[in-house]
């Protein structure tokens, strides 16, 4: 009975042993996939979700504010944090410098203006008066001194006197006739109008004193830094009384920092192996280290164009610091929370639904 029983379980354990060589047989026997060019190749399913690291940060993004002009900050009415619209009053510097430069060109200005004027108005009538009373003078003493040189004349010939007076005389007649036409000249300057390309020269003149009065404005409008945007001051990097350098030597002193976190979003840095999956419009959300498992969601709005460097670490030793990414915009449906409006530049955990 024993030797029976064990005849029969050698005989179910060699069958056994027969099914699990053919099925090994069989599963080495099918077809693996291959590409066109002949190559085995394993396709495997991509994942659905893709992860990345982001910031958050306002629509705006942050506006540094600095000056086109050196000097020193007088003035500086905003505290951190404090909310301002767009065109107030942010920062001044101290302008007398820019102010005085004004005054001048104005002043220059008006000047112009004055002889343009008179250039166009003429002389006045006591000038042209005085040159005509001046002209006929000259007249006077011309028909004088040719009834001298006249009268010496016939003496001569009489040979009362010598040549010499009568010469004397002629000479005195020449030059009673040259102040005469001096006098002539100058009545007929005073009393013509003014040459065209005079007017010409004297409108110039006041164009460019005008050009240097809006230039001398533009500078001293300078000195005071207004908001480009509604919003709120995120950081100020100077106090009053600093100095605020500007020029092509290096960069601008920054003084605020500003943006409009009305709504907010994210900027993710997607890694160089996800790319090809993250598209505009594919739904997202975020969590916040700080919240716990709290998800803020939104919607992937823009892809970048071109592979940059990574700014975003986690602090794990494992991380790779020489990864490539690719900046993409997320904006939060929870525009209003309030607990996402003091979290600007905030480190974010970011989720996309790629829908693969």
């Amino acid at each position: 009975m024993m030797r029976k029983l064990l005849l029969v379980l050698g005989g179910l354990g060699f069958i056994g042993l027969a099914v699990w060589v053919v099925r090994g047989q069989l599963t080495r026997s099918e077809p693996v996939a291959s590409d066109r060019s002949g190559a085995a190749s394993v396709t495997e399913p991509a994942p659905r979700v893709v992860t990345a690291s982001g910031r958050i940060e306002p629509v705006s993004e942050e506006v540094v504010l600095a000056a086109e002009l050196s000097g020193r900050l007088v003035a500086l009415p905003v505290e951190e944090g404090a909310a301002m619209r767009k065109g107030e009053v942010l920062a001044r510097l101290d302008d007398r410098e820019y102010r005085t430069r004004l005054d001048s060109a104005i002043a220059l200005q008006r000047q112009k203006e004055a002889e343009l004027l008179r250039l166009k108005n003429g002389s006045r009538a006591q000038e042209r008066r005085e040159a005509r009373a001046l002209m006929e003078e000259a007249q006077a003493v011309v028909d004088n001194a040719r009834t001298e040189r006249d009268r010496r004349a016939a003496l001569f010939q009489t040979g009362d006197i010598a040549r010499e007076e009568v010469e004397r005389a002629e000479r005195q007649l020449e030059v009673a006739r040259a102040r005469h036409a001096a006098a002539a000249e100058r009545h007929s300057l005073i009393d013509a109008t003014a040459r065209v390309e005079d007017i010409a020269r004297a409108e110039a003149e006041l164009s460019l004193a005008g050009a240097g009065v809006e230039a001398a404005r533009i500078l001293l409008d300078k000195t005071v830094i207004r908001s480009p945007l509604d919003g709120v001051v995120l950081r100020r990097h100077l106090r009053i009384g600093e100095i605020v350098a500007s020029g092509p030597g290096g960069a601008p002193t920054p003084i605020l920092t500003i943006a409009d976190i009305s709504r907010l979003r994210v900027r993710a840095e997607i890694d160089e192996l996800d790319v090809g999956m993250v598209r505009s419009g594919q739904t997202a959300w975020i969590t916040i280290d700080a919240f716990g498992r709290r998800r803020f969601n939104g919607r992937v709005e823009r892809v970048g164009a071109i592979l940059g460097r990574k700014t975003l670490y986690s602090g794990n030793p494992a991380e790779k610091n020489d990864t490539k990414i690719l900046e993409t915009r997320i904006d939060l449906d929870s525009i209003d929370d309030p607990l996402l409006r003091p979290q600007v530049g905030l480190r974010v955990n970011v989720f996309i639904d790629t829908g693969q």
